[in-house]
């Protein structure tokens, strides 16, 4: 199966399944969940992989357990009617932790301060971004914001292929992090984002009220958000001079390289629609 089947098998199968899994809303999401701590999980394992190919960190062990406790946590303080706040405490002590932890796993220090920024931002990476999903289920209309939050992703990445594989062949190269990326791309990208919001706003009014120039905003800053992430993602790899984070995605290669986007747009997008709608 060539890569352009493998995507659309994705795009067509894996999406709908996914969106599908929103709409279990029992005990507050329980399967969308669930399954934010596998990925938080796998992401971890990712990232530490990457991270790790050029210096040492710290234990892998600790590193992922605390960044899979993240949204598990904020999971449980939905679940129980808690402050979904406390994830930010939590993070905090997690940082706190993998501090404390190189002061008794290490005896030389020279790359200390590697050591502790890279598994303190593992943590909040592939962690404590994962709340922000968790944060959007206790809102009103839960179901319908994460559905757009996640749909709008999908097209914005799915969009930005689809034009620059059709149209970016002669306007690529534009960013270093990811030379086969275009203007083109990204134009497709921001086409589908904008489209996407504005078209929410038209079936849901009451979750998405006011001028269509929120939508135009809101669609803006996650098509921007969604393809720095995908760039930033890039990056971590060039870094490691890996050329997938994993293996665990038809056409994709590793979970990191279907989700970046996911998570850098999270807290754009729940910080956007708090302050817009």
């Amino acid at each position: 199966m060539n890569k352009v089947a493998q995507r659309l098998l994705v795009f067509f199968i894996g999406i709908p399944i996914v969106l599908g899994i929103v709409l279990l809303d029992f005990y507050n999401y329980l399967p969308l969940n669930l399954i934010l701590v596998i990925c938080s999980a796998t992401a971890a394992a990712e990232l530490y992989k990457l991270f790790s190919a050029k210096t040492e960190l710290l234990p892998k062990f600790l590193v992922c357990t605390l960044s899979t406790l993240l949204p598990l946590l904020s999971y449980l303080l939905v679940f129980f009617k808690k402050d979904i706040d406390y994830s930010n405490w939590a993070f905090l002590v997690a940082a706190m932790i993998l501090m404390a932890a190189e002061v008794f796993t290490h005896k030389t220090f020279e790359t200390s301060n590697v050591r502790i920024a890279s598994s303190i931002f593992i943590a909040f990476y592939s962690g404590f971004l994962f709340t922000f999903i968790t944060r959007m289920t206790i809102q009103e209309n839960a179901t319908v914001l994460i559905c757009v939050f996640l749909f709008t992703v999908f097209i914005t990445d799915s969009l930005a292929w689809l034009f620059g594989v059709l149209l970016g062949k002669n306007n690529r190269g534009v960013i270093a992090a990811s030379p086969n990326k275009s203007i083109a791309g990204f134009a497709g990208g921001f086409i589908g984002a904008i489209a996407t919001c504005i078209l929410a706003q038209y079936l849901w009014p009451a979750v998405f009220p006011g001028s269509y120039v929120k939508g135009l905003v809101l669609g803006i800053l996650c098509a921007a958000s969604g393809i720095t992430g995908d760039l930033i993602e890039s990056v971590f790899k060039r870094s490691a001079e890996i050329k997938d984070s994993g293996s665990v995605i038809p056409g994709r290669g590793g979970l990191l390289d279907s989700i970046d986007s996911i998570l850098f747009t999270a807290p754009i997008y729940y910080v956007a629609v708090y302050f817009l709608f």
